[in-house]
């Protein structure tokens, strides 16, 4: 009998405790479910051993499981290969992978990178880094006033030195679903390759590289209930074959002699060392998770979520909300006339709520909005509506309790 998706939450052992707490933090990071919790004890149980390296049995199963996972995220977002599927750290590690290996192949002094002003750090101190190693020239998007990208002014920005440009699918603080596939088609035009920080939008809806067409995308498996310590980087094959490797160490080599080393294909190349073994079987323990439910679903509940949550922040006069984009996510970053964000987010946990307070790694969108400190709350599709009114009916009083 299928389940509807209200009953999600039951699969969460964090939320089956004796004192009730709503989760609104989950642009942060989501719960894990029972079953990815059930994998990672499986695997530590039953054939914890390192891939590729042992002909026994427990080695064997462990790399089977292992490129298993691997399949399974390149099914999950598009990809043609599992080549294609370089397995991080995290959203952080992918995207300074890529923006290393990118760079040191091939910018030159001068050449340019375009960003957008509402990049996470993660996408923006990686570059800002090569661009100081190489010489590299960063370019930003503006972001309007209603949260949106101006992509008019993308237009006066290309030159013919401009190498690539990186954006992120969704802000992290606006909430903004950026047109990837559109600005995508207007880099490949100018020959430009386009990176797509996907942190918070593979979790959330369902995404198809090969549709956007981009050359890298990056995403965390923590933040679509996977376990930390997990991350994906997506790279074409033929751009990834291209490019140089990014750390040295055990199984991203064919050969080694003293005075060189032959390197491994992909994307064994990107993979120094012992990987985080049970993470990816977590990770794909996470995906298969939240196929049962369907990312159109998981998407459709979202939406009804943050309609809610929106309208209600409206309806409160002391609120201001930043981000008013007309395609946009279940991220919501607000401040209340005369309380600090902190203070107020501070009285939330009291009252049984998590949300997220300050900057949310996004130091110049911050200073752009004018607000170096908002409250953030954030949905999943395990939240529900009553959850979303109890935390309206709280922010309505909370003058009476926080200054």
């Amino acid at each position: 009998m299928k389940r509807s998706i209200l009953q999600s939450a039951s699969d969460f052992p964090i939320f089956n405790g004796n004192e009730p707490y709503i989760y609104l933090d989950n642009a942060a990071t989501t719960q894990k479910p029972q079953l990815v919790l059930d994998s990672l004890i499986d695997y530590y149980s039953h054939c914890n051993a390192n891939v590729y390296r042992a002909i026994h049995r427990w080695g064997e199963e462990s790399t089977r499981r292992y490129e298993d996972a691997r399949q399974t995220v390149a099914s999950f977002i598009g990809a043609a290969s599992r080549d294609e599927i370089i397995f991080t750290s995290g959203c952080t590690d992918s995207i300074n992978l890529a923006a290393t290996v990118f760079c040191r192949r091939f910018i030159k002094p001068g050449d340019e990178i375009i960003l957008t002003e509402m990049e996470h750090h993660s996408n923006l101190v990686p570059w800002q880094i090569q661009g100081d190693i190489g010489g590299a020239v960063l370019k930003f998007i503006p972001v309007k006033e209603d949260g949106e990208l101006d992509l008019e002014v993308l237009e006066t920005l290309w030159t013919p030195r401009t190498k690539l440009l990186a954006l992120t699918h969704m802000s992290n603080v606006l909430g903004t679903v950026n047109p990837a596939k559109k600005i995508i088609a207007m880099a490949h035009e100018r020959g430009v390759k386009v990176l797509v920080d996907a942190a918070q939008s593979v979790p959330h809806m369902k995404v198809d590289v090969g549709e956007l067409d981009c050359d890298f995308l990056a995403f965390s498996g923590h933040k679509m209930c996977g376990p930390t310590g997990t991350g994906v980087l997506y790279g074409k094959k033929e751009l990834l074959e291209d490019l140089p490797p990014y750390r040295g160490g055990g199984e991203m080599i064919r050969s080694v002699y003293l005075d060189h080393s032959e390197w491994n294909s992909l994307p064994y190349k990107f993979e120094a060392g012992t990987p985080h073994i049970a993470g990816a079987i977590g990770l794909a323990a996470a995906i298969r998770y939240l196929e049962s439910w369907g990312m159109e679903k998981i998407e459709e509940q979202e939406k009804v979520l943050t309609k809610r949550l929106i309208e209600g922040l409206d309806s409160l006069k002391e609120y201001t909300l930043f981000g008013r984009a007309r395609e946009r996510g279940g991220i919501a970053a607000f401040t209340r006339k005369g309380t600090h964000s902190h203070d107020l987010t501070q009285y939330l946990d009291s009252q049984g709520f998590a949300l997220r307070a300050g900057h949310h790694c996004a130091h110049p969108l911050a200073r752009k909005l004018n607000a170096l400190s908002t409250t953030r709350a954030s949905v999943y599709f395990y939240n529900t509506l009553e959850e979303i009114d109890s935390l309206l009916e709280t922010l309505a009083i909370a003058g009476d309790f926080v200054l």
